[in-house]
């Protein structure tokens, strides 16, 4: 009998445009099995600033799908992060960047349902790269449908940080952030806030130079920072150093910040693959969602009924179960630790605060 062979074929080319409308098809139906909200579409990214008109034409293009893709996920929410293609392809006049993203809220504003977007300015982006900066340029899209996202570790690790320096800190840093937020409770309208991003960075044992293991020198070094050190909120027993707790407290005390928090977590641990990775880091989420809950006093809308380890056991057991579908650990944490403990139920501040990464409501955002 002639020996067979089984080939595997695995296109190398981008998914299709349907592809991808049954791929959001696809994870909406696992969410709902899970009882669990898609709060935002993310990253839409390289888009403000192309020189190449073709280049920017088809992003637009490829926006309108995002928006399909947004409603077919239940969300009104789409994340644009500042643009970090090097300075050749990019232009910094303000002008052309603002009209950009202009044209993208025209495009998300003529989707049915109507979408938002949010705009985040990552540390490391070409000329975007402080919230000052981003905030500046939603003021002048000046589109009702066009805010801000503030992520913590961009935050910090642009005006505190540098990971390039031995003992990480910048000369200054300090007193640099304490404006930096003193500012940001001063100039930043909460209503223009869309989204808050959550996450600290560890402290590394030799600065991110030539000879480090992880510098790239074709890539930001807090890029790669960020792409392999980031913490959840009050882990300094894991090196985090980042002064995120004065950041929340201009945030959500300051401006009184009263919407979707979410814990956005790279770190190299999360690429291993032993089986117990995904109930390490839902544990850990949890455990940092706690902390900072009692830490500012924050009132949420999950009621207090699973404890720390339920989520860790809770995402075990989905893992054994999941019938052969191998779901990314990052969407593992996201998804099945949905009805996390947030005992702090009788505090009181003006921040009314939704988890996204492990603590979302059952119910979906999404009107129809």
């Amino acid at each position: 009998m002639p020996s067979t062979t089984a080939v595997m074929v695995v296109s190398t080319s981008a998914p299709t445009d349907s592809q991808l409308v049954r791929a959001a098809a696809l994870v909406r139906g696992m969410c709902e099995r899970r009882k669990l909200s898609v709060l935002c579409l993310q990253p839409f990214r390289h888009f403000e600033g192309l020189i190449n008109k073709t280049a920017r034409a088809d992003r637009l293009s490829e926006l309108r799908l995002w928006c399909r893709l947004a409603t077919i996920l239940r969300t009104d929410l789409i994340l644009i992060p500042s643009n970090f293609l090097p300075e050749i392809q990019l232009t910094g006049d303000l002008d052309v960047i603002v009209q950009d993203l202009r044209d993208a809220a025209a495009v998300a504003a003529a989707a049915k349902p109507p979408v938002r977007l949010c705009y985040e300015a990552l540390a490391w982006g070409t000329h975007i790269d402080t919230w000052q900066a981003s905030w500046d340029v939603v003021q002048r899209v000046d589109r009702p449908n066009f805010g801000l996202c503030l992520d913590t570790f961009n935050i910090a690790s642009r005006v505190y940080a540098d990971p390039a320096l031995l003992g990480g800190l910048q000369v200054g840093g300090r007193k640099a952030m304490e404006a930096s937020l003193k500012e940001l409770v001063e100039v930043v309208d909460v209503e223009r806030v869309f989204l808050v991003q959550v996450a600290d960075g560890a402290r590394l044992a030799a600065p991110m130079q030539p000879g480090h293991p992880l510098y790239d020198v074709d890539m930001p070094t807090r890029m790669a920072w960020s792409r392999n050190h980031r913490l959840f909120y009050g882990e300094e027993s894991r090196s985090g150093y980042l002064p995120i707790a004065d950041v929340l407290k201009a945030i959500f005390g300051g401006l009184g910040y009263p919407g979707w928090v979410s814990f956005e977590l790279f770190n190299r641990r999360m690429s291993d693959t032993d089986a117990g990775v995904p109930a390490e880091m839902a544990q850990r989420g949890a455990e940092s969602w706690a902390k900072m809950v009692r830490d500012f006093q924050l009132v949420t809308e999950t009621s207090a009924s699973t404890s720390v380890k339920d989520v860790a056991k809770k995402a075990a057991s989905v893992i054994k179960g999941a019938n052969g579908v191998k779901e990314s650990k990052e969407r593992i944490l996201k998804s099945e630790a949905d009805s996390c403990s947030t005992s702090e139920t009788d505090a009181r501040q003006k921040s009314w605060v939704r988890w996204l990464s492990a603590c979302g409501p059952s119910k979906p955002t999404y009107e129809d």
